[in-house]
């Protein structure tokens, strides 16, 4: 049986899913990124992590595809825009913050 805080856990991934995908794909990763320190890469790196933490082998792509429920290439092509200087530069920075390897 499973842990009841697993499965909670579970169904908020969930509804994040399909908050990211059905209701709002129109927000893009980087204001994500610059607004909340994550994105949908993030939680497609995260996933990759826990799958292969519990020694399920699983590629970068495999893991993109879950997250944005299609092939990455895909949704960039039909929902992601191109953003202006101050967010690049913005990114640069929570980029550096949240994701890039402490050192």
């Amino acid at each position: 049986m499973t842990d009841p805080k697993t499965e909670l856990e579970a169904a908020a991934f969930r509804a994040l899913m399909h908050h990211l995908l059905e209701k709002r794909p129109d927000v893009q990763n980087i204001d994500l990124m610059n607004l909340a320190g994550f994105c949908r890469n993030c939680l497609s790196r995260w996933y990759q992590e826990a799958a292969e933490a519990r020694g399920i082998a699983m590629t970068k792509d495999q893991a993109r595809e879950v997250v944005y429920g299609m092939p990455y290439a895909d949704w960039v092509a039909k929902t992601q825009t191109e953003a202006d200087a101050a967010k690049k530069a913005a990114f640069e920075v929570a980029f550096a913050l949240n994701v890039a390897p402490k050192g």
